[in-house]
C-alpha cells in the first residue's frame, strides 16, 4: 500500500486531491485546521484507508506528531502534497508584519515542516515523491499579494533546493502553479471586490478558470513513479497559459 499526506484537504483543491489519490488506491493522511469531514467520507467511499490529522502546520511539534502517527499507522510515506495555504489581498503599503508574518508560517515554513518530516521516512525507504501546490503567483509579481506572491516565490525556490538535495536519495520534489481556480478561496476573496470572473477569463488564454481537478490529475501523474520518475525540480504551471501569454488584451480576445 503506498502511502500520501495531504494538507489542507477539508475543501477546494485539497480535497479534490484527496479522492484523485483514493480512487488510485492510496491510504490517505488528511490535514486540516478542522475536521475534513466531507473529504473523509469520500475517500472511504473509494476505499481509501484514512488517518485525520487535525491542527496548524505552522507548529513544528504539531506537524512532528503527524509523521509519528503515520509511522505507527502504516510505516511510510511515499507521497506529501503540500496543499494547505491562506491568501492575503492587500496593497503592500498597508500589509501589516502580522498578516505577512502568518502568511509565511502557513504557506511557506508549513511546508517546510511537513516536508522535513515526512521526508526522514521518505529518505529511509529510498523514494517518495513531495508535491508543493504553489501558484502562478510564484512566478511572476500580481498586485496587492505581497505577502501570498513572497510565500509562493519562495515555496517554489524551497522545492529546487529539495530536489538539489534529495533526488539522489530517492525522493523527488515538484511544485505545482495553478493560475486562478474556482475554489471557496476563490470565491471569499471575489467577496472583497477586487476582481471579477471576466478578469480572470479575459486574462486566460483558454477563457476559464482551472478546475480543482485539473490540478488534481497533475498531482496524481507528480505523485506517480511510473509516469514522472525523472521529473525533479519542476514548478508547472497549469494556469491556461496565463504566464506565457504577452499578448494585450484586445488581441488576446479578438482570438476567442
Amino acid at each position: 500500500m503506498r502511502v500520501a499526506i495531504v494538507s489542507g484537504c477539508a475543501q477546494g483543491i485539497g480535497r479534490c486531491v484527496a479522492q484523485a489519490l483514493a480512487t488510485r488506491g492510496y491510504a490517505l493522511a488528511l490535514n486540516d485546521l478542522r475536521p475534513p469531514t466531507e473529504t473523509s467520507a469520500e475517500a472511504e467511499a473509494a476505499g481509501a484507508p484514512i488517518l485525520e490529522l487535525i491542527g496548524d502546520i505552522s507548529d513544528e511539534s504539531c506537524v512532528a506528531s503527524f509523521a509519528e502517527q503515520v509511522k505507527a499507522k502504516w510505516g511510510r510515506a511515499d507521497v506529501l502534497v503540500n496543499n494547505a495555504g491562506i491568501s492575503c489581498i492587500v496593497p503592500a503599503e498597508t500589509t501589516t508584519g502580522a498578516q505577512f508574518r502568518r502568511v509565511l508560517e502557513v504557506n511557506l515554513l508549513g511546508a517546510f515542516h511537513l516536508a522535513k518530516s515526512f521526508a526522514a521516512m521518505m529518505l529511509a525507504q529510498s523514494s517518495g515523491s513531495i508535491i508543493n501546490i504553489a501558484s502562478i503567483a510564484g512566478l511572476v509579481g500580481i498586485a496587492d499579494r505581497v505577502a501570498y506572491n513572497a510565500s509562493k516565490h519562495g515555496l517554489i525556490g524551497m522545492t529546487r533546493t529539495l530536489a538539489a538535495e534529495w533526488g539522489g536519495r530517492g525522493v523527488r520534489c515538484n511544485a505545482i502553479c495553478p493560475g486562478w481556480v474556482k475554489t471557496e478561496m476563490d470565491i471569499a476573496d471575489q467577496a472583497g471586490g477586487s476582481y471579477s470572473d471576466e478578469d480572470i477569463t479575459d486574462r486566460v488564454p483558454m477563457g476559464r478558470f482551472a478546475s480543482p481537478k485539473d490540478i488534481a490529475s497533475t498531482v496524481a501523474f507528480l505523485a506517480d513513479p511510473d509516469q514522472s520518475g525523472f521529473i525533479n525540480g519542476q514548478a508547472i504551471a497549469v494556469d491556461g497559459g496565463w504566464t506565457a501569454d504577452g499578448t494585450w488584451q484586445s488581441l488576446r480576445l479578438r482570438h476567442r
